[in-house]
C-alpha cells in the first residue's frame, strides 16, 4: 500500500512539474552575443596562414538547454579536452570555463566590446587563487565572417598575464 501512495505521489508530482514547466514563457530574455554564439554551432577547425582550412579540430560548438546555454567542446577527443558554456546571467552573457588544470575561471562579456567581438573578463572562479594559480583570465572572440572566427584566450600566473600561456586561432567552420 505505501509503495502505491508512493508511486502515485511520484507520478502526480512528475505531471505537475512538467504542466509548470509548460506554462513558462517560450522566448527567454535575447542577448546579442548570445546569439551569434548560437550560430556557431558546428565544428571548426583550424585555418593555416593563407586562410586554408587543415584537418585539425579546435573547437565544437553546440547549442543547448533550450537555447539558453553554447556548449563549447575545444580540443575534442584529445587528452587536453575542455569545455566552456556560455549563458545569460541576468542580462550578462557570462562563460564557465572547465579547464584541464582542473580550475573552473568565470567570465563576464565587457559590454563595450566591438561589435564583430565578443570580449571576456575575468569575474572569479573555483578552485582559483587568482593571485598565484595559473588560469584562464581574458580571452576573445571575433566574428570575421558567417564561417571564419579568431579565438584569442589570455593565461595568467602569478597575478599577472603569462605570454607562455597566450592562445589565439584563426578558425574556419568545417564543411
Amino acid at each position: 500500500m505505501i509503495r502505491t501512495v508512493t508511486l502515485l505521489a511520484s507520478v502526480v508530482f512528475c505531471v505537475g512539474f512538467v504542466s509548470a514547466a509548460g506554462d513558462r514563457p517560450k522566448t527567454a530574455a535575447k542577448h546579442e552575443g548570445l546569439e551569434k554564439l548560437k550560430k556557431l554551432a558546428g565544428t571548426w577547425v583550424e585555418l593555416e596562414k593563407d586562410g586554408k582550412p587543415t584537418k585539425t579540430v579546435i573547437s565544437v560548438f553546440k547549442v543547448t538547454s533550450g537555447g539558453s546555454a553554447v556548449h563549447e567542446t575545444l580540443f575534442p577527443g584529445e587528452a587536453h579536452e575542455m569545455v566552456t558554456i556560455y549563458h545569460l546571467d541576468g542580462k550578462d552573457l557570462v562563460l564557465t570555463h572547465y579547464c584541464m588544470l582542473r580550475n573552473q575561471p568565470r567570465l563576464k562579456v565587457d559590454p563595450k566590446s566591438p561589435a564583430n567581438k565578443l570580449q571576456f573578463r575575468f569575474t572569479g572562479g573555483t578552485n582559483i587563487d587568482p593571485a598565484k594559480d595559473h588560469h584562464m583570465h581574458d580571452g576573445a572572440i571575433t566574428f570575421i565572417d558567417a564561417d571564419t572566427i579568431q579565438i584569442d584566450w589570455q593565461g595568467w600566473s602569478d597575478g599577472k598575464a603569462d605570454e607562455a600561456h597566450k592562445f589565439s586561432k584563426k578558425l574556419g567552420r568545417k564543411k
